[in-house]
């Protein structure tokens, strides 16, 4: 069973990394407070799962299945 199964929408989450360049202010909110809330999932690119995430400020951001933890 993968991590995105376990998680459910409104759990506590972390991102752990990230596979893709992201904007610097991403990059500073993550280093700053990676926590977060799922929001919803989304199919990506036909064959992966990706994890809408609210995070500390508001903003909402995907991440794959395996960029994120259990909180």
């Amino acid at each position: 069973m993968s991590q995105a199964a376990q998680i459910t929408v409104g759990s506590k989450v972390r991102v752990t990394r990230v596979r893709d360049r992201i904007p610097q202010n991403l990059v500073d909110l993550l280093k700053k407070d990676s926590s977060g809330t799922v929001k919803e999932f989304r199919t990506v690119d036909g064959k992966g799962i990706g994890v809408v995430v609210v995070l500390s400020d508001g903003s909402t951001n995907w991440f794959f299945e395996d960029e994120i933890a259990a909180a």
